[in-house]
């Protein structure tokens, strides 16, 4: 009988994560079913115990319930932890093991796919949400020269660089103060919802001349407000997270399985063309 996994968010319609991890099973040879469930938004856990008693033997989790999961764990990765938010579960008997690839996918979508390095490199994020959240860690990690946190409401930021205090060169800033801070960065990170609603986070104008990378983490949006304005300022490579996408499933594949599966067809394969 095939192992099981699933993907579980609400709305799910949308969820790329079946034929994500259908691809990683046929490419490493990995008997397995994955499905979509649609949990309810007052009823994550007595879904997820539902999955579990049918044999289940992993979750991804999408929104809204990567919160609910970080709860429902008994085991925390120091990822989960730091994020405080959970998009990955392991179920081992009793054991529920909880893990955020979020920021793990999305630096090695900018090292390793897009060949930015961070090392030594000056680094804005955009946003201090669940998204700046989970990748603040693996962000320091890289050991930038600095990383600069932009917020809408700057005590947001603050207290999110206080809990990543000593991991880093994080400092925080308002986005009115951010022209005063741009000497110029190399990657710019959007970490905010904005472009989802087709909107432009309000940067400085200065902000994005000369750097290396534009990274906008909503992905098939094609030319966002943010990329658009990053091409006009002669940003030299723009994408969107699709990469990150698939990165972080891989890494979810590769702790379920123990083996990790290549990512660049399934990537070129979802990719929409920023036009």
């Amino acid at each position: 009988m095939s192992d099981r996994y699933a993907v579980i968010g609400n709305p799910i319609g949308f969820s790329k994560s079946p034929l994500i991890h259908g691809a990683f099973a046929k490419m490493t040879g990995q008997d397995l079913v994955y499905e979509a469930i649609e949990g309810p938004l007052d009823g994550f856990r007595e879904r997820v115990d539902q999955f579990r008693t049918e044999g289940a033997k992993g979750l991804n989790i999408t929104a809204p319930f990567k919160l609910d999961a970080f709860a429902y764990a008994n085991e925390l990765s120091e990822s989960a932890k730091r994020a405080g938010a959970a998009n990955c579960l392991k179920f081992e008997g009793d054991r529920v093991i909880a893990e955020n690839f979020d920021g793990i996918g999305l630096v090695r979508d900018i090292t390793v796919n897009l060949g930015v390095k961070m090392a030594g490199r000056r680094v804005l994020m955009l946003g201090a949400g669940g998204a700046a959240r989970g990748a603040l860690l693996p962000f320091l990690r890289e050991e930038p020269s600095e990383l600069v946190l932009v917020n809408r409401t700057l005590a947001k930021a603050v207290a999110l660089a206080e809990e990543f205090a000593g991991c880093g060169p994080l400092m925080v800033s308002g986005y009115a103060e951010l022209a005063d801070l741009a000497e110029g960065y190399d990657v710019v990170v959007n970490a905010t919802s904005a472009s989802l609603r087709g909107e432009m986070p309000p940067l400085p104008g200065n902000v994005l001349r000369g750097a290396e990378l534009a990274y906008e983490l909503a992905y098939g949006k094609g030319l966002t407000p943010f990329l658009q304005a990053a091409r006009t300022e002669g940003v030299a490579k723009l994408a969107d997270g699709v990469g990150m996408l698939v990165e972080q499933a891989a890494e979810a594949f590769a702790w379920w399985r123990g083996v990790r599966p290549s990512t660049a067809q399934v990537i070129a394969e979802l990719t929409v063309p920023l036009s």
